[in-house]
């Protein structure tokens, strides 16, 4: 009887998986064969990298011109993409935002994973700096790492495209994955989805996700937000993240109490760095946050479809609530709290703002501001419905 090892390692993938299979380090296992793509063997082909230059480093990097497109990854076959490594010369938000990446999956015409450069390695506005999660790495904010397995059953292609008017001069990259003969036929196929609102509706929730149909796994979100400045220096951040499941209409089947909440965190939101959550950017001065949340310890399942929301929810006190009405801002109050209650404004019978004896707490109201996020997820199928990129000029207003 085989005795199992005293360290077993099993990455879920949703309903299928696709394993790290329980073995010690010194154990070999067959029929999982290593392969890198990179600009020194970009076939990923067996026994042919290091070629060019008599085999002494001739082609580490490359440059990608503006308006041009890179396939950093072209492979027919089984595998999964175990990790995937990348570093430019020009940093900047903009680049960050106008270099575009790409997955398809098994042939698929559109791709799976449509994204910023930037954000797919939650790093939100462009705004580098160093951060390490369960997900992505940027160990000095000089480069960019992700170590999320993402299954192919018949091929996998990555491009890399420039959508800037400004040539980036050095492109390094390397995309680590295991050649397989065959993965399980339930595996499912890696998606990310990146939105954006200038300026959000008021009274709208913020779509993370919009409807997706399918089995699948919800594995997490990047979300950035810069606060409206008319809002002066009040609290962004008190909107409630929604998920929808299997045919929820109306209402949620998941809920949760504020944004910095669904961080992990609580009163407020500063910077942190952990596995499963954290916030890499917390700026006042500039009005600009930026947190993830990824859901490997406790995970979201669904059978059938998924939609992810957040309220776009702030917070101040009663006076300066009445000072935002008064000058007509975008502002709907819809609670209040005080001494340890919730007082409902969106209910009949509630107080009115104007009342004299309007309670003097803490005033939760819809407001408007520009929210951007980065949603991963699997799902049963290699493509998906989901809208396409936002124009280079909504994805890099405001980041300076």
């Amino acid at each position: 009887m085989r005795v199992m090892p005293a360290f077993i390692i099993l990455f879920t993938l949703g309903l299928a998986t696709c394993e790290i299979l329980g073995q010690e380090l010194y154990q070999l296992e067959k029929g999982r064969s290593p392969r890198w793509a990179s600009f020194e063997n970009p076939t990923s082909t067996k026994g042919a990298a290091a070629q060019s230059n008599q085999s002494a480093k001739g082609h580490a990097f490359d440059s990608l011109k503006a308006g041009e497109s890179v396939v950093l990854m072209d492979y027919t076959g089984s595998g999964v993409i175990r990790r995937i490594w990348l570093t430019i010369s020009d940093r900047s938000p903009e680049m960050l935002r106008t270099l575009t990446l790409r997955m398809f999956w098994d042939g698929a015409k559109k791709p799976a994973v449509l994204v910023p450069l930037g954000d797919f390695f939650s790093v939100s506005h462009g705004q580098m700096c160093a951060l390490e999660s369960a997900l992505f790495s940027n160990p000095e904010g000089r480069s960019f790492n992700s170590i999320i397995p993402m299954p192919f059953h018949r091929s996998a292609r990555v491009v890399l495209s420039n959508e800037s008017t400004k040539d980036l001069t050095y492109l390094f990259y390397d995309i680590d994955f295991e050649a397989v003969k065959q993965l399980p036929k339930d595996a499912l196929y890696f998606h990310c989805y990146w939105n954006r609102q200038l300026n959000t509706k008021l009274g709208e929730d913020f779509e993370i996700l919009p409807s997706v149909e399918g089995q699948g796994r919800f594995l997490g979100v990047n979300l950035g937000v810069i606060a409206n400045p008319v809002y002066e220096g009040s609290w962004w951040g008190e909107g409630e993240v929604k998920m929808y499941l299997d045919g929820d209409n109306a209402h949620p089947t998941l809920a949760g109490t504020g944004t910095e909440d669904y961080a992990g965190t609580a009163w407020g939101l500063g910077k942190f760095s952990q596995r499963y959550q954290g916030c890499p950017i917390a700026n006042a001065t500039k009005r600009m946050w930026s947190f993830y949340r990824f859901h490997i310890p406790d995970p979201i399942f669904f059978e059938k479809g998924v939609k992810v929301t957040i309220q776009t929810i702030g917070g101040t006190g009663r006076d300066k609530i009445r000072e935002f009405i008064a000058k007509k801002l975008p502002a709907k109050p819809v609670s209040v709290g005080l001494n340890g209650k919730f007082v409902r404004l969106l209910e009949p019978n509630a107080p009115k703002l104007s009342d004299d004896n309007f309670p003097d707490g803490w005033v939760n109201f819809y407001r408007e501001d520009d929210y951007c996020t980065t949603a991963y997820f699997y799902l049963d199928r290699a493509t998906n419905e989901l809208p396409l990129l936002p124009p280079v000029d909504v994805r890099t207003a405001k980041l300076k």
